[in-house]
């Protein structure tokens, strides 16, 4: 018996030892869960969608960080700046114990060799046009897209030619472009003239810094094109190097990302979570199912259909204890400390506290294809103004509001929201009027010349089938497109059909311009009207429209130029008028709001801000006992 059991006590115990051995803290479940839309990309030059922007802030830390309170900047990577007397030059002092997660230093040539990467159209970047204020960097963006041009043309593609290119490449930005480096801790940007909201940029996630060794294993020069280019396989799981509060420990694409806490991290964000799991859910109503039973914690979008029912549902338990949660916020609880505090909602009467509907720095609209011809070739209707602005004012917004989405947003008649950046006044634009949208139409050369409903032009030829572009995951938008295709169906006489797209592919749809009217909508990155009206400036990264405009270029030109804060704001306001009432590139529907679906007695740090800017590290857990009301 003795034997017997030494042997199995032998057993176990290489059995525990070898558990020992191959344990993965990364494979137990996360602290925290959310699901959210999959990631497109982690590489910070190339971002634009919301999910991608909320994944870096937690990976990469810029020189400043926005307040996931107040959305005010804050500093991050740079503990302090100065500005000369003109406002033109800024000097930014770096943290000497900032750190990548390979042990690195965070340097003043990581954030410089991260701002020439996105001035370089090999980059393909949205955000190019954000670093255009500095001294010499849209000049340089141009040399280098005209230097690519006459490569492609001349007879020498070789390695050594292109590598010659990329030479003369790096000399010309050190020569044209206002950034420099005078020691490893110090970073000085020459501005071609003030930009207000200067600090508030550089907090934006495009600008953060790159460890450039990591990158250069993964980067190659082609000669064919001469182009530089990066194998996306440097943002993967144990080779990307990162400098923010959280390291990438995971990314199954569609399945899952996970997070942990970057050891060597010294900064403002320090994680309060051991895990955070991303949990990619493209189906909203499955979404909800994964909440209800515990497999996430946050939804970071709620948009199932039922949502408005769910978003009552909170606000009738919070009507009930109305009193009480207004004493409490006077008091000075946090409104998260305040909704935890209450009685526990009764789900016989139909109460939840989870559900949170927050007033979002963001507009809904829907963008015109404006370019001349169509991707098949054949002539585009909505290259007219007339016909875009018969479009606009065909729809009812306030219907859409109350009656599809059922949420009561603010209707919008502008793409900057109204009433959201101090000192600027929003021009009105377009009302619902079916009238005029109809002497647009006629305008415009479409009529309903037979009496059948169906509007011609003078060869008799209808109006083309209008096909609508959105993607698909999110039924309000489908909703909405519904309601749009009605809308125009009846006052206008024109057909629509609906073509619902996975993410990816809407997106390279939109790139290419194969669409007619697509969904799009718009969060502003920064406190100022540009952040919405650079979306419509010729050869902007977002502008998915190919709108141009001389007009509209020659304001936002003027505008940037203006050294009067008051000044400057008309000028804006002019640009906008033009946009909004005149041209209409993109129609505005109504200003966000966000619905989140998380429980304050169990989860915090979520922000309420309109500026959406989610920090990952704050996010953690609350005892529900000590969230509770006192007896």
């Amino acid at each position: 018996m003795r034997w017997i059991i030494a042997s199995c006590l032998f057993i176990l115990t290489i059995v525990i030892a070898s558990t020992l051995l191959t344990f993965d803290p990364s494979r137990l479940p996360a602290e925290i869960k959310f699901a959210s839309s999959d990631v497109f990309t982690l590489d910070p030059q190339r971002m634009s969608y919301m999910q991608d922007l909320r994944i870096s802030r937690s990976l990469f830390d810029g020189l400043c960080s926005h307040d996931s309170q107040t959305g005010l900047p804050t500093p991050a990577v740079a503990t302090s700046w100065e500005t000369s007397p003109d406002a033109k030059t800024w000097t930014f002092h770096l943290r000497p114990d900032a750190r990548w997660t390979n042990g690195d230093p965070v340097t003043s040539m990581d954030f410089r060799n991260a701002w020439r990467r996105l001035l370089l159209p090999d980059t393909a970047a949205d955000y190019s046009e954000l670093l255009f204020p500095i001294r010499g960097a849209r000049e340089f963006f141009e040399w280098r897209t005209n230097a690519l041009a006459q490569y492609a043309a001349g007879k020498n593609h070789d390695v050594q030619s292109a590598k010659a290119l990329w030479d003369s490449t790096l000399t010309a930005f050190d020569q044209m472009v206002g950034i420099r480096t005078p020691d490893s801790h110090t970073l000085v940007v020459e501005l071609q003239s003030p930009v207000p909201y200067w600090i508030d940029l550089c907090a934006f996630q495009t600008l953060a810094p790159i460890n450039q060794a990591s990158l250069d294993r993964f980067t190659k020069i082609d000669p064919i094109s001469g182009f530089l280019k990066s194998d996306p396989g440097w943002t993967k799981p144990g080779v990307l190097i990162t400098n923010g509060p959280m390291k990438l420990v995971d990314w199954k694409y569609k399945r899952s990302m996970r997070l942990e806490p970057n050891e060597l991290y010294i900064g403002p964000n320090t994680p309060l979570a051991k895990s955070v799991e991303v949990v990619p859910i493209e189906d909203a109503n499955t979404a909800v199912l994964a909440y209800e039973s515990g497999s996430v914690d946050w939804i970071s979008d709620l948009t199932a259909e039922f949502r408005a029912d769910l978003a009552e549902s909170s606000r009738k338990w919070l009507d009930r204890h109305r009193e009480e949660y207004d004493l409490r916020i006077d008091a000075g609880a946090s409104v998260d400390e305040a909704l935890a505090a209450l009685p526990a909602p009764d789900p016989a009467m139909g109460e939840r506290r989870d559900v949170h509907v927050l007033s979002a720095f963001g507009t809904d609209f829907w963008s015109f294809n404006c370019r001349p011809l169509l991707s098949n070739g054949q002539p585009n209707p909505f290259a007219n103004a007339r016909v875009r602005r018969a479009f606009a004012l065909a729809v009812d917004k306030v219907r859409l509001t109350t009656s599809v989405t059922r949420l009561n947003e603010r209707v919008a008649t502008t793409i900057v929201p109204r009433g959201s950046i101090d000192g600027y006044v929003s021009p009105t634009g377009l009302p619902f009027d079916v009238s005029r949208a109809r002497e647009e139409m006629a305008s415009a050369g479409w009529v309903d010349r037979t009496g059948d409903g169906i509007v011609e032009n003078a060869a008799g030829e209808p109006f083309p089938t209008v096909d609508m572009l959105y993607m698909t995951g999110n039924p309000r938008v489908k909703n909405i497109a519904i309601a749009l295709a009605a809308m125009w169906r009846d006052a206008l006489g024109v057909q629509c059909e609906l073509r619902g797209k996975d993410g990816k592919f809407a997106k390279e749809d939109l790139r290419r311009g194969n669409f007619m009217i697509a969904r799009g909508g718009w969060y502003g990155d920064y406190a100022d009207p540009t952040t919405f009206l650079d979306l419509a400036k010729t050869g902007n990264g977002n502008n998915d429209r190919a709108f141009s405009n001389a007009r509209f270029d020659a304001l936002l030109e003027q505008a940037a130029a203006e050294l009067d804060a008051g000044k400057r704001m008309e000028i804006l306001s002019a640009a906008e008028r033009l946009l909004v009432e005149e041209e209409l590139p993109m129609l505005p529907l109504c200003q966000y709001v966000t619905l989140y679906m998380y429980d304050p007695a169990k989860m915090r740090g979520i922000s309420r801000s309109p500026r959406l800017d989610q920090r990952l590290s704050r996010l953690h857990r609350v005892d529900e006992q000590s969230a509770s009301p006192s007896p």
